[in-house]
């Protein structure tokens, strides 16, 4: 049994390392999860979804909960993550959405007008029972093992919307939010409300933090960032209530590729925890977010695929760089790559134990 599922711990989610991390208290060791951990490079993942498609797995409350424990049980993480898609809400709301293999989730009738706006369906709370059934089942397996909530942020699920499915230059959702400056509006305050309401149903199940994926926001400007995005990822950060950072909400994470320049910004969104993807070192990413926010990341997923000594050293260069950050979660600087081998995941969680082992944690109430 691994050390996050061990029922001698006396530690509860809400007093765990990660979540002391994100608020930047003390912790025994750096905690530890990978983004897309639950899945892809692990083989019994592989076999347990087989005949199933994603959107159907993710809907399947005993089928999110074993793939979500998986690599806890495998590895060791200090976290599950909620094994879901970025774009499940809009499906579930009744978007037409495909996820076809190697290429993505298509969008059946892309959104081209204020109409196309107006005739998205709303995200009903009475469509969520599946979702907080599986997260009520995840915090009774997992113990003193927190729960990341997911969802994904307006302006990337804006982006699939508008394209039609992924996209690299993202041309068609820029121009829109340029020509129709209305209608961008009204759209992103139609997914900050259904980003919300998705996270919203997690933490109300138990889940003990939350995170909020805004994958292509690094395709934009600062200045279009700030004005024309940044208003509606604080709208979902404020749906989910709880007012100012502290013992009375759930941590918040706020992620995305590319974002260097608008790390500041992404944090003033209203996260507790800026994740930093791996172009940017953690003690400079540090220095752009200032001392309120703690740091998630930043391992290059692409390290892991190296020899073993590359990957020590990449490692402990990341765990003494995240020393300059307010609090530090150790993570990937995007998604595990399906190539990657399993037990260097688990190798890498033990040796950042290994090298941020705290002689002791000072006794503090349960939070």
């Amino acid at each position: 049994m691994s050390a996050a599922l061990d029922p001698a711990r006396s530690v509860i989610p809400s007093d765990s390392d990660l979540v002391r991390a994100a608020r930047g208290l003390p912790v025994s060791r750096t905690p530890v999860w990978f983004m897309r951990q639950a899945g892809r490079s692990l083989p019994e993942y592989r076999a347990l979804r087989a005949g199933t498609g994603m959107l159907a797995a993710c809907q399947d409350p005993d089928l999110v909960t074993e793939i979500t424990l998986q690599p806890v049980r495998r590895h060791g993480v200090d976290a599950a993550i909620l094994f879901s898609d970025i774009v499940l809400p809009l499906v579930v709301a009744g978007v037409d959405i495909d996820i076809k293999p190697g290429v993505g989730p298509v969008v059946a009738t892309p959104v081209r007008s204020v109409a196309d706006v107006d005739a998205l369906p709303p995200l009903e709370p009475e469509r969520l029972v599946f979702l907080q059934t599986a997260v009520r089942q995840l915090v009774a397996e997992l113990g003193p093992t927190p729960l990341i909530g997911f969802a994904g942020a307006p302006f990337t699920l804006a982006t699939y919307l508008i394209e039609g499915g992924p996209s690299k230059e993202h041309a068609r959702t820029k121009a829109f939010m340029y020509a129709e400056p209305e209608a961008w509006g009204r759209l992103l305050d139609r997914l900050a409300i259904s980003a919300a309401t998705f996270l919203r149903a997690q933490v109300d199940a138990g889940a003990s933090a939350v995170q909020l994926f805004d994958s292509w926001a690094g395709v934009l400007s600062a200045a279009d960032y700030a004005e024309r995005v940044l208003p509606h990822s604080r709208a979902v950060f404020d749906g989910l209530g709880g007012g100012r950072a502290g013992e009375d909400r759930v941590p918040r994470i706020h992620f995305g590729v590319g974002t260097g320049e608008l790390l500041p910004l992404i944090g003033d969104a209203g996260a507790d925890v800026v994740g930093v993807d791996w172009r940017v070192p953690l003690d400079e990413a540090a220095r752009r977010v200032g001392p309120d926010r703690s740091l998630q990341g930043n391992l290059d997923p692409a390290v892991l695929l190296a020899d073993r000594a590359t990957v020590d050293r990449e490692v402990s260069r990341v765990v003494q760089q995240g020393r300059a950050a307010r609090g530090h979660i150790f993570n990937l600087g995007h998604g595990v790559l399906p190539d990657t081998d399993p037990g260097v995941l688990t190798h890498v969680v033990e040796l950042v134990h290994e090298l941020s082992v705290s002689p002791a944690r000072p006794t503090t109430p349960a939070r």
